[in-house]
Parts: structure tokens; sequence; C-alpha cells
């Protein structure tokens, strides 16, 4: 009898020690696809019906607010880079900036073109910024902005890349485009073809490289990507049409997005949202999420196990390790890994 307890231990402590998500609450049935953690207290999020709520308690209790007249406008970008100021991207080609931790909100751009569809909306640093949108005329919209966000302009045609027939960028979590330092940049695509376009000279030019997820016409490909460092990331996608097949719905780089090899496991499914974080010099931990769970991996992305099966569209790390999701109908969880 001795004995087999001895032997129940081990896996009754390691039951005990898994990590789940934890789930908070916030007075809203919105969907949310944008995620923005700016440091261990303070955490905003947007979604469907204007919806934006924000956390500066490290998750505990959220507001939620609403852009004025913008019931209509999905949200599925957002930047923050205080508890005060914030910037959020609609599809439908729209850019509000907050400056009072929501309370109110100024429309900084308006396409003319009503069919400019905007993915994701990221800040370099307090002045410079780029917010990624659907190709239009051959290319991928770039709008940059190097005064806060106060103005945005389309970058000239040799600035935004040059997108293959039917070859389109995903706003399922607001994570198809990254920025990294003073000149690195990111794109991942997806569609007719399934590539990952780099920058190293602060968005001057994009060269395109194979992503090593597959090209899936119209429903698939790579749909967020998440860097640790320079060097080594990490992206996720598949098919959303297709969400319990795990066939190459990650890979990753370590040569700074160069080359993309495939994970030796994959995530169960498709994962719209993935984040990754050095946790020392040889270890890069990352979760993906997605509607049919999420995965946890903790060698950079090569390999994944699951981690629960719950539903979420986007993820980030906050610096303290803890990861915080966002989801349908007002779902918001967190979970510390270690």
């Amino acid at each position: 009898m001795v004995l087999r307890l001895i032997a129940f231990l081990p896996t009754a402590l390691a039951q005990a020690q898994a990590p789940s998500w934890e789930l908070m609450k916030a007075e809203t049935t919105a969907s949310f696809r944008g995620l923005s953690v700016v440091n261990d207290r303070v955490i905003w999020g947007s979604g469907t019906r204007g919806t934006v709520i924000r956390s500066t308690d490290g998750g505990t209790t959220w507001s939620v607010d609403s852009l004025p007249n913008g019931a209509t406008f999905d949200l599925r970008g957002i930047h923050a880079r205080s508890d005060l100021v914030a910037h959020v991207a609609a599809t439908a080609g729209r850019i509000w900036k907050t400056t009072d931790g929501g309370k109110t909100w100024s429309l900084k751009f308006q396409a003319a073109d009503t069919s400019m569809f905007l993915d994701a909306i990221v800040f370099r640093n307090d002045r410079e910024g780029m917010a990624l949108g659907d190709p239009m005329g051959g290319r991928f919209v770039i709008l940059v902005t190097r005064d806060g966000g106060e103005n945005w302009s389309l970058a000239p045609d040799s600035s935004r890349p040059a997108a293959l027939e039917g070859e389109a960028a995903f706003a399922a979590s607001g994570t198809s485009l990254v920025l990294a330092g003073s000149r690195f940049g990111w794109i991942g695509t997806g569609g007719s073809a399934s590539r990952v376009f780099r920058s190293v000279d602060s968005g001057a030019t994009w060269l395109p490289y194979n992503s090593g997820i597959p090209a899936r016409t119209g429903t698939g490909g790579v749909f967020s990507v998440a860097l640790a460092d320079s060097l080594h990331g990490v992206v996720v996608g598949g098919d959303y049409e297709r969400p319990d097949s795990a066939t190459g719905t990650a890979a990753v780089t370590a040569d700074g997005g160069l080359t993309w090899k495939a994970s030796a496991r994959f995530p169960r499914g498709y994962r719209s949202g993935v984040a990754a974080r050095r946790i020392d010099a040889d270890h890069v931990l990352a979760v993906a999420v997605g509607t049919t769970g999420s995965d946890l991996s903790r060698d950079g992305g090569q390999t994944w196990s699951p981690l629960d099966t719950m539903a979420f569209n986007a993820v980030q790390f906050a610096p303290s390790g803890v990861a915080f999701a966002v989801g349908a109908r007002g779902r918001i969880g967190r979970v510390s890994i270690r």
C-alpha cells in the first residue's frame, strides 16, 4: 500500500501543478480579437460592437467602454502604450486614439476607399507605428505614423509588400504584424500563399520567405507571428474551416525569419494567436490559442503539448510571464506558466 501511494504521488502532484486558464469577468458579451498587454497590471482588449476593455490591476477587474457611434465596427487590432493611451484599428479602415483610458476616442484615420480592411496595428515606440491591411492594387496596405498616431498616411509602393493573387493577411488576433527594436518587422500571410515578410530597415523594404505552414486558398496559412528575440520566433495558423486539423499549424525560426521550419509536434488544431517569451538563455516558452483550445511549448515552438480546451482568439505575455487571452462572448483568461 505504501508503494502504491508513493507511485501515485508524482502523478497527482503533476496534475495539481498543471497550468490552466483562470477566467475573469468583464460586463460584456462582445467577442474579442484585439489584445495589448502593456505591463503586469495594464491590459487592453478590443472587439465587436466597437467595444474596448481595460484592466489596471492585472486582470482582476475590467472597465468596458465603446467607441462613440461604434456599434457597427469590429476592432480587430489594438495597441496600448500606457493605462491612458491606446489606438484601435477597425476592419473598416479606421483608426481611433484615446488619451484618457478609453473614456473618449478621437478618429485619427478614415480610409477614402471603403474596401480597405485593416488587420493589425503596432507601435515600435511612442512615435512610430504601423497598421497592416489586406492588399489593394496588388500590394498590402501599410499605414504609417511618426507622431504618436496623430496622423497616418499610406506608405509608398516601394514600402508595401507585393501580394500574390489570392494572398492576404488574417485579422483573427491582430498579430499578423510584429515590430521589434528600431529596425525589424514581420508580416504573416495566408490564402493562396503562406509567407512571412521580413524587414530589417524599419519597413522601408520587405522580403518574403516561405513560412513553413501550408497555404490554403482563402481559409488558411499564417494567422499569428510572435518573436521571442531578434532571431527566434514562432508562427501559427492552419485552416479555420478545419479547426480540428493539426497538420501544419506551427513553424519556427532561429535566424530572424530567413528560414522557417515546421514544428516537430504541432498544436492540436487551427491556432489564431501565439505568444513567445525567452525564459533563460536556452529556453523559449510559447502559448498558442484557437477555437479548439490552447497548447504550450517549452522549446520555442518545436514541440507542443495540450494546455486547455478553452477557446480563445488572441494571447500575449506580461513581463512577469503571466499570459492573458481573449475570445468570444466576452471571454478573458490568464494563466501563470513556470
